[in-house]
Order: structure tokens, then C-alpha cells, then sequence
């Protein structure tokens, strides 16, 4: 296994926090060399600025948290982050499109990849499934979607559904895209344990808000 730190998308998606979270938030993922921040869309432009210069990336979301955006707000927000300097995108699939009329939902997410490419061929695209509300078929329908429309990533959680990352999910979305697509395990990662169990399991990337911890505490954070 590579660093730890290497994996970790270290996030602050809060709706409220201190004045100076996002300053620490980049601060921090410089210090621990993390892979990116990952911040709401209004925080884009000041995380680029704090991080210029440095190998730490920009990750903002998309249709966050629910992803029942109408599909050109999506298209818009996703253009409108990486103008100010994203350069990873996290987008939430509209989870009532896939259950209900998958066609749609595929245009929505080829449509998105295609403009937000235009105006960043280099971005990074992540979908959200949000597996808390699928089942283990709409999972894998919708990771293979996503493999299909050109997504770099498929990511188990928002942290804002009913339930987060698991073992389980990170297996099954594994097998869906094969081994050279990305998966990104997040929402309810707390301890080293359970970050290393994720990534054994086929995660490439970890999304949590308690990344300092789990690489620098003895236990690796939480129990």
C-alpha cells in the first residue's frame, strides 16, 4: 500500500464551521501531502489560492448533496468550478433518474463529461452514486454507466445520506469498473482500520474530514 496520505480527498462540505476552516483545511493537506481538498463550489476560488504552488489539488461537488439539480444547473455549476480553478469534480447522480428512467440519467452524465472536458480536458470526474439509497443491481448499473460515459471515479457516498462507505459497496463497485477505473470510498471513515479495510477492498481514493487524525493518531483516529 502506498501512503495514506496519498489516498485522501480531505474534505469540509460543512454548512457552517470556523472562519478560518478552509484556511486550516489547505494548510493541512500541504503539510500531509494529501491528494486534494475538497470544499463546497463558493470555497473554489480561495482553496485555489491557498493552494497555488503546491501538488495538492482543488475538488469541489456537484449537485450536492441530493443531485436532483435540474440537468443545466449541473452543467453550469460544473463549468463555473473549474473556471474558478476545481480541478476535480465530484458530481451526486440523480438517484430517482437511474431507478426510473436510466436513459436520461445517462445523457445527464455523458453531457457532463463532455462540457465539463471542453472546458478542462485534464479534470478529474468522480460520480456519486450514493449507495445507501440502491440496490446492489442499480449499484452496479450505475457504475458501469458512469465507466461508460467517461467518469475517472465512482464514489459509494455524500456523507449527507443515510449511510456511508462500506466494505461491501467498495467490493462490488471494484468488480463493476474493473481495475483501472478509480473508486473513492467516503462518508463515515474514522479510523485507520477502516480506511486500510477500504482500500483492500479496491479504494483508490478516501474522502473524509478527519484526514490528520487518521495519519497521525497512534490508533489512527476515532473508535
Amino acid at each position: 500500500m502506498d501512503s495514506l496520505n496519498s489516498y485522501i480527498d480531505h474534505t469540509f462540505l460543512k454548512a457552517a464551521g470556523d472562519a478560518g476552516a478552509v484556511r486550516q483545511l489547505c494548510r493541512e493537506a500541504k503539510k500531509y501531502a494529501f491528494a486534494s481538498v475538497c470544499v463546497n463550489p463558493c470555497e473554489v476560488k480561495r482553496a485555489a489560492r491557498l493552494l497555488k504552488g503546491s501538488p495538492v489539488k482543488v475538488c469541489t461537488v456537484v449537485g450536492f448533496p441530493l443531485g436532483q439539480n435540474a440537468t443545466a444547473v449541473k452543467l453550469t455549476e460544473g463549468v463555473q468550478a473549474i473556471r474558478d480553478g476545481a480541478a476535480e469534480l465530484d458530481l451526486v447522480i440523480n438517484v430517482r433518474l437511474l431507478k426510473y428512467d436510466p436513459a436520461a440519467c445517462r445523457a445527464e452524465l455523458d453531457d457532463f463529461v463532455g462540457l465539463c472536458r471542453a472546458a478542462r480536458p485534464d479534470v478529474v470526474l468522480k460520480l456519486i452514486i450514493e449507495c445507501c439509497y440502491l440496490t446492489d443491481a442499480e449499484k452496479t448499473a450505475a457504475c458501469r454507466m458512469a465507466k461508460a460515459a467517461g467518469f475517472d471515479f465512482v464514489k459509494t457516498s455524500t456523507g449527507f445520506g443515510t449511510g456511508g462507505a462500506t466494505v461491501h459497496d467498495v467490493k462490488l463497485m471494484r468488480r463493476a469498473v474493473g481495475r483501472k477505473m478509480g473508486v473513492k470510498a467516503a462518508g463515515g471513515i474514522r479510523t485507520r482500520a477502516e480506511a486500510e479495510a477500504l482500500i483492500a477492498a479496491g479504494a483508490t481514493r478516501l474522502g473524509c474530514s478527519c484526514g490528520v487524525a487518521l495519519v497521525t493518531a497512534p490508533d489512527g483516529g476515532k473508535k
